[in-house]
Order: structure tokens, then sequence, then C-alpha cells
């Protein structure tokens, strides 16, 4: 018996190549330990309680994603860990990650309904956003021989993502003091609105050229696959009518676990997908139909 937390454990991983055992705990201790003696080999103090971890093998990097909302990469070494990078995309905090070590891609759930996709190894910065939750996202998997992302909500729904496509990230919301589209001043811009005699407006943001709009330019709705979005959401009028049918095809499925998702695990080789729920309820799926 090896005590290496003063809290509760939030995450273990089994590192097999290397025989060590990945531990992190609400003390904000990030531990790892040899699996065969047992003796602890190192600590990193994380600035939050982790919530998700992963390893890659081949680099020795791990990626820790914590209660903040970010996620830290560290170099491992026998007895010694440094700090590579950190990054933050969520607003909310950090509730699964999952690993591609062909694709060099890491994916990162939250509570605040999203999975960003972040790409590690084009070391190019780019991070795609997936919205296809109403929930938070309780698990992430990643069938690589398929190239599909599985993720699972406290909304019961089971997301199946194609992958294999050229995937646009969403662009910067733009600041403006008024509508970049009619010229109709916001509601902050006293000055503007004093000038032309008009009622200042809400600022609202098209979800895909990130132009400051008005309620009136923005009045439409769309899905926007490619770009993460396939639930509608607010864009401008003339973005409206750029999107064709064919931007629109969805790039998931949607199914319904019937219950409240809080673990997932998927076994490629037999293609079964487990599910608990908050119900004290254990499903196990063949996902072989939609997995392919």
């Amino acid at each position: 018996k090896n005590k290496t937390h003063q809290g509760r454990v939030s995450v273990v991983l089994f590192v097999l190549e290397m025989e060590w055992l990945l531990s992190t705990g609400q003390d904000k201790n990030f531990n790892w330990l040899c699996s065969e003696s047992g003796q602890q080999l190192g600590t990193y103090r994380t600035a939050a309680w982790v919530s998700g971890l992963q390893f890659d093998v081949e680099t020795r990097h791990a990626f820790v994603g914590d209660q903040s909302g970010q996620v830290t990469i560290l170099k491992l070494e026998q007895e010694s860990c440094s700090l590579v990078t950190t990054f933050k995309g969520h607003t909310g905090n950090v509730t699964a990650l999952c690993w591609d070590p062909v694709q060099r891609v890491l994916f990162s759930g939250s509570s605040d309904h999203s999975i960003i996709m972040w790409d590690i190894g084009g070391r190019k910065g780019t991070a795609i956003e997936l919205q296809g939750h109403n929930d938070k996202v309780q698990g992430l998997c990643y069938a690589s021989h398929t190239r599909q992302l599985i993720s699972c909500s406290s909304d019961g729904g089971i997301v199946i993502w194609n992958m294999d496509v050229t995937r646009q990230e969403t662009p910067e919301w733009l600041d403006s003091d008024s509508c970049q589209k009619c010229e109709q001043p916001f509601f902050w811009n006293f000055k503007q609105m004093w000038d032309s005699k008009k009622i200042g407006l809400r600022q609202h943001h098209c979800r895909k050229c990130g132009q400051a709009v008005c309620g009136k330019c923005s009045s439409r709705r769309s899905t926007i696959p490619l770009m993460g979005f396939e639930f509608e959401v607010r864009v401008c009028d003339s973005c409206h009518e750029s999107i064709s049918d064919e931007d629109r095809a969805p790039t998931v499925t949607f199914h319904d676990s019937k219950h409240s998702v809080v673990y997932m695990h998927y076994e490629p080789t037999t293609g079964n997908l487990l599910t608990s729920g908050a119900d004290k309820v254990i499903k196990l799926w063949d996902m072989s139909p939609v997995v392919s």
C-alpha cells in the first residue's frame, strides 16, 4: 500500500511501456511512481486539481488538464520533470482528455459543453472547437483506425465525430463600437448615438466571420459543421447567404444513451463502448455499425 496523495485521487493512468503509474489528486499533486517497486519517482504541483490526464510514450510528454480550464504539458524523466507549455481555450474546467499519438492531436472536453482539438504535432497552434453537446462533456475516446472521435456528456448524448475532414478554426471575435454591417452604434457608444440621434444597439458576433454585428444584421441561424458548430448558431446575413447546403452537411451522428454519462471507455479491438451513468447503471454498446 502506497499513499501518495493527501486528498482524493482524481485520475490514475498506467503506462505499461515505462512501467510507470501516473496519478493526480485533489491535493493538486501530479505524481509518477514505478509500478514494479512502488517507489515514487517524482511529483509536480499543479495550479488546480487535475481532472484529465494523458501520456505520450514516444516523447514522454504528460498532458494534464485541470479545474481552471488549463492544459499543461510536462516532459517526464525518470526522477524529474520540466514544464513544456500551458494553454487554455475553455471557459469551464477540463473534464476529459484524449491523445492521438498517430496524428499527434490532443482533444479536451469541458464543463462549458465544448471540445477543443489541439494540433500539437503541427506546431502552429491550431485549435479547432467542436460544439455538439448541451451539457458537460464527460468522456472522450478516439478510434484512430477510422479517425473518429467519440464523446459523451451529462445530457446523455453520445456523439461520433468524423475527424477525417478538413476542419476550420473559428475566427477571433472583432471589437467595434458600431455594427460592422450597417454602422449603427452599439449602446456604449454615446458619442455616435448623440451625433446620429440613434438608439444604441446590443452587440452580437457572427460565428463564421467574427464581425461585430447588431441583431438586425445577424437575424439568421445556421449550422457550420466544418467549424465545429453542429447546432445552429448566429451568423450575419451575408455569411448566411454564402453557406451552401453542402457546407451544412453534418460531420457527426448523435446517439442517446438514455442516462447521464459520468464515465466512458471504448475498446477498439471489439468495437464495444462502455458507459457508466449517474443512475448507477453500466451499459455496453456495440459501436461497430457506427464506428467504421
